[in-house]
């Protein structure tokens, strides 16, 4: 394996954004500054993030020519940039101290016949998951049930009790699974363009992405990263939360650079109407809820296409849309078990390990942030409603399929200090990493101070250019 690993993925990334015959695929080139090989790993994880980061800021150079006419701009990253970006959530401060991200329950258990990784972070899915066990929160009890159930049990217990749990599988045994089999014979990125809306046509700003107004119904890490970054290119990012599932405090601090917060009650009708509202205003919905699960309120696919034509949909979720493991709940750590990352990255040959970041989020969100820019670019040009979808798992078969060489860090944690920014909020100072990303000379940044969590309007505002 060579350093110029990240350029064959590049070009893989950038061929799987998915095309229509009226329009070109996206060109350029992405100059790399920096060494590559600062995340150790089994697996070629910088390698990945770096061509998922490209793929995501030559999809904005491609829309920006398009929409000003100059056609493509130079574009640069630098490698210890898109390290620390990548880790983002590791390198948050609030008022210069951490902010707990797993909780204890979130972790790898022995069971009787192998490994399980477990996530219990949001206390809804703590709460599933006591039940499917039967047992108390303390980690002893837990530990014993755990121990004294072979690993499937454990997974179809807790799954069918609503709560995240699944058998450490090789990535043999994933291959062969039923599930594994449909995400093999996927794309990076499934779907593209329906109907015939007549193209959006608009002004162009500073930014790429300035004046697009983009709708946020994501969580977490994945959505928020491609949202955050649609931001720092010039959108106008409106996230929604509901009322009834607050958002952990690394993720809220993490996820809303750049972004305004509101909160709506979809399950009432004057929040569905409102929602609907909002959807009539907007260019681009990013979602990252369960296939299914939005289909009631009038967000299903074809509902979408339906009424808010011309819209960009772009849905990300743990296991896809289709096959068996369809509805599941999941998470990077929980993917990366099933998958067999896990094993891959074993430090022994019998404990499960991980990635040194979650790149199964973080790749997939940059690579959506692409999906919607490539769309914009096409709708623009061509019209049409565009429907795309992602999922980890398939990020993670790209990964496992890709070349492998134990690469150990080639810089101290402390390498990652050059890309932090300060920005405020009404909790305090946060320090973060800056979007990583140069476009046309110009380095991207957060366009605003943090805003405060729920704490916007449910509405779009009368003009916004950046």
């Amino acid at each position: 394996m060579t350093g110029e690993l990240w350029t064959e993925l590049l070009s893989q990334a950038l061929t799987a954004l998915p095309g229509d015959t009226g329009a070109g695929a996206v060109q350029g080139e992405l100059s790399l500054d920096g060494a590559v090989g600062l995340l150790g790993s089994n697996l070629p994880a910088h390698d990945t993030a770096i061509a998922c980061v490209g793929t995501a800021l030559l999809a904005a150079a491609a829309l920006a020519g398009q929409r000003d006419g100059r056609g493509h701009r130079p574009v640069r990253v630098d490698a210890g940039h898109v390290a620390a970006a990548v880790r983002s959530e590791v390198h948050l401060r609030l008022n210069g101290q951490a902010i707990a991200g797993f909780a204890p329950l979130s972790r790898f258990w022995r069971a009787s016949d192998g490994w399980v990784r477990t996530h219990g972070n949001y206390s809804w899915h703590r709460e599933a998951l006591l039940r499917g066990l039967e047992t108390t929160g303390d980690i002893a009890s837990v530990e014993a049930a755990v121990k004294s159930t072979t690993a499937l049990e454990v997974e179809e217990r807790v799954v069918a009790a609503g709560g995240l749990a699944v058998a450490v599988r090789t990535e043999e045994e994933w291959l062969i699974h039923p599930h594994g089999q449909v995400v093999a014979g996927q794309c990076l990125v499934e779907g593209g363009r329906t109907g015939n809306a007549a193209p959006r046509r608009r002004v162009p700003g500073l930014l790429p992405a300035s004046g697009l107004r983009v709708l946020d119904l994501t969580r977490v890490i994945a959505g928020p990263v491609s949202t955050r970054f649609l931001a720092a290119l010039g959108a106008d990012v409106l996230r929604l939360d509901p009322p009834h599932r607050p958002e952990l405090p690394l993720h809220v601090y993490d996820g809303l650079p750049g972004k305004r917060s509101a909160v709506l009650d979809a399950r009432t009708p004057d929040g569905l109407a409102r929602l609907h509202g909002l959807l009539d205003g907007a260019d681009v919905l990013v979602h990252g809820y369960r296939p299914g699960a939005l289909d009631c309120f009038g967000l299903s696919s074809s509902a979408l296409a339906d009424r808010h034509p011309g819209l960009v949909v772009v849905s990300l979720s743990a296991w896809g849309a289709s096959g068996p493991w369809g509805g599941r709940r999941g998470f990077d750590s929980i993917v990366q078990a099933a998958t067999g990352i896990a094993m891959v990255e074993s430090p022994d040959g019998d404990r499960p390990g991980a990635l040194p970041c979650q790149l199964l989020d973080h790749g997939t969100g940059y690579l959506a942030a692409a999906a919607v820019l490539d769309a914009l670019r096409r709708q623009e040009e061509h019209g049409g409603t565009y429907l795309q979808e992602l999922s980890l798992a398939r990020t993670a078969h790209w990964l496992l399929g890709l070349p492998r060489d134990r690469r150990e860090p080639l810089t101290s944690e402390k390498a990652h200090e050059a890309w932090l920014t300060t920005v405020g909020s009404a909790d305090g100072p946060i320090t973060t990493v800056t979007p990583p990303g140069v476009l046309d000379g110009r380095r991207l940044c957060w366009p605003s101070p943090l805003t405060t969590y729920g704490g916007d309007r449910l509405e779009w505002p009368s003009a916004f250019t950046q």
